[in-house]
């Protein structure tokens, strides 16, 4: 199976949120992927087990709170989608009957 790199979320203009594991906070933050790809290189894979280790929850740091694991949401570019779906259609104005 071909691993997804960072430059392919980025170019699949997918959104990627980390979200904290911790039940008192479940903050949801979205990252800027060309940021990651700036410290970790393009070719990085996008769900990579290590980027789990590069992110602490603000919030529940400043509450002292102990640190969860954190897991990932990617959301794909549904509008992009939609306007390559519809970028060939045109209407047709007949009547039936």
């Amino acid at each position: 199976m071909p691993r997804k790199t960072l430059a392919d979320t980025l170019a699949a203009r997918e959104t990627v949120y980390v979200n904290c594991g911790h039940p008192m906070c479940c903050k949801s933050t979205k990252l800027d992927i060309q940021a990651l790809i700036d410290r970790l290189g393009s070719d990085h894979g996008s769900m990579h087990q290590d980027l789990v280790g590069l992110f602490v929850c603000s919030n529940c740091k400043a509450a002292g709170r102990d640190r969860r694991q954190v897991f990932f949401t990617c959301v794909p570019d549904y509008e992009g989608q939609q306007r390559a779906r519809n970028r060939d259609w045109k209407p047709t104005f007949e009547r039936g009957g």
